[in-house]
């Protein structure tokens, strides 16, 4: 993904003049060994920049001013090495439009008990300077993520590196742009919603494209160009016999060059159509929109812009981890035995889910009046994942996530002409289904094997989105008196 290796952290640690020289000497030591440590972690996909430590109110003000006109910063750890009065950070953090993660630690891991003395006392003062700093960021609402451990041990390292993935979605959705090729499908609600709304709560941007103006584009490419992706088509899928049709092999690539010829030259990162809107088109996309969903765009079907841009929110912060995260729909149950959803959608699953080598296959499309369109089918690989949803509730945005154990479907599915997943939702499909529809949730999600709910309750906070969670806990009579509980937070 372009750019995501330029993006970085600060580690802004806070102190005061009151403990002399020396002391805010070994205070800057210590913090950049902290911060030197952090930008090490491989599993932290951002370089995390030592900042000089902060005393007064002008150097936090101006360091915040700095964050917020600094492409490439994306956020700030937050540390109180030693005692750093709060009043000094009003201003700064009144100006501060970047997230931050207040780091809870202390240099050492353990007291040196035979010869600790008033000297250290005062140098290693986290555990009152950051509950003064955490009483001023509670007293100004600030969101924020709290770690809490000593800086070197797994548990605080992984809990700092879901936020920086966080942080780093959120950096995409404040530049993101969403096209739209066509309207949503008609009639249908939780696709539509306030494209002003979005844009003023989760920066993204979203603008409506005629069909025609993608057509002209795919017009363009000329048959050595078309050729050219076909033979990668071939080289790439395994396509059998009966599924061997040049004719649509060779439509599809057109849709492909110049849907992402379109997105490219747009500086869109993610993209809806609609099959009841395909003027001038020979067939719906369908292996041009899972190549560009693994290629890291997000995708919406039937309009639906908000799905599509969380699919590309949730890529960008899943870059680089193992497993893979794609547009999804709750397509239909098997009540037998341990209840489970087959996930599926017309044509649009991302290959990067997939347990094997996709199948390139063509097949009739029940739907939509066009010629038989080109898609690669393959299933989804086990284990734990994610489904979210972003909803709008007319007052506020909602996510709704569930956790999900993906599994190997019980039986061969030789008719089914799509790519699928088959899961079992936390904490029973009985409980999630009915947890999901009291929430409002939609039927299309992003779906990730990468992510966790932790990298979306992060992405919440920040962004200040109503966060909604299904997992092994849910509990129908506790969970709809939350959903009565943030009616009332949440209402505006």
């Amino acid at each position: 993904m372009k750019n995501i290796e330029t993006l970085e952290v600060w580690f802004v640690t806070g102190s005061q003049h009151l403990y002399g020289a020396e002391a805010l000497g070994q205070v800057a030591a210590n913090a950049q060994n902290v911060a030197q440590s952090l930008d090490l972690e491989t599993s932290i996909p951002y370089r995390v920049v030592f900042k000089p430590v902060m005393t007064t109110p002008d150097e936090i003000t101006r360091l915040c001013r700095e964050a917020n006109n600094t492409e490439s910063c994306i956020g700030l750890i937050l540390w109180m090495h030693t005692f750093s009065p709060a009043k000094m950070w009003i201003a700064g953090l009144s100006l501060l439009t970047k997230p931050f993660l207040h780091l809870h630690t202390q240099f050492n891991r353990e007291l040196p008990w035979s010869s600790i003395d008033m000297d250290f006392m005062n140098l290693n003062q986290a555990a009152h300077g950051d509950r003064e700093f955490g009483h001023l960021t509670a007293r100004l609402r600030l969101a924020r993520k709290v770690v809490v451990g000593f800086w070197k041990d797994a548990e605080t390292v992984a809990e700092i590196a879901a936020w920086t993935r966080a942080a780093a979605g959120w950096h995409e959705s404040q530049n993101l742009k969403v096209v739209r090729f066509g309207d949503n499908m008609r009639e249908v609600a939780v696709t539509d919603g306030d494209k002003i709304a979005a844009q003023a709560q989760l920066g993204y941007s979203v603008s409506g494209y005629g069909v025609g103006d993608l057509v002209a584009r795919m017009n363009q490419f000329t048959d050595t160009e078309v050729d050219k992706l076909v033979r990668e088509y071939r080289e790439a899928y395994s396509i059998s016999r009966e599924h061997d049709r040049p004719d649509s092999l060779r439509d599809a690539a057109k849709i492909e060059l110049g849907l992402r010829a379109f997105l490219e030259e747009g500086g869109f990162g993610a993209f809806t159509d609609n099959f009841q809107d395909l003027h001038g088109m020979d067939q719906l996309p369908g292996i041009a929109t899972q190549r560009l969903m693994a290629d890291g765009y997000g995708f919406g079907g039937e309009g639906d812009w908000k799905t599509a841009a969380l699919v590309r929110t949730m890529k960008v912060m899943a870059h680089g981890l193992p497993g893979g995260t794609s547009f999804m729909e709750d397509y239909t149950y098997d009540f037998n035995g341990t209840p489970k959803v087959l996930g599926s959608h017309m044509l649009e699953l991302c290959p990067s889910i997939a347990v094997d080598k996709p199948a390139l296959e063509v097949h009739p499309l029940a739907i939509g009046g066009k010629s038989d369109p080109v898609r690669l089918v393959f299933t989804a690989s086990s284990g734990p994942a994610i489904v979210a949803s972003l909803v709008d509730m007319g007052d506020r945005f909602r996510m709704i996530v569930n956790e999900v154990e993906v599994i190997a479907p019980e039986q061969a599915l030789p008719k089914l002409p799509v790519a699928r997943a088959v899961w079992l939702p936390q904490p029973s499909l009985k409980v999630a289904a009915a947890a999901w529809i009291y929430a409002g949730g939609a039927h299309h999600t992003g779906f990730s094997h990468a992510l966790t709910m932790e990298h979306l309750e992060d992405f919440t906070e920040i962004a200040g989105v109503e966060l909604i969670r299904i997992d092994a806990d849910t509990r129908i009579s506790d969970f709809r008196r939350q959903l009565r509980w943030d009616e009332a937070a949440y209402s505006r």
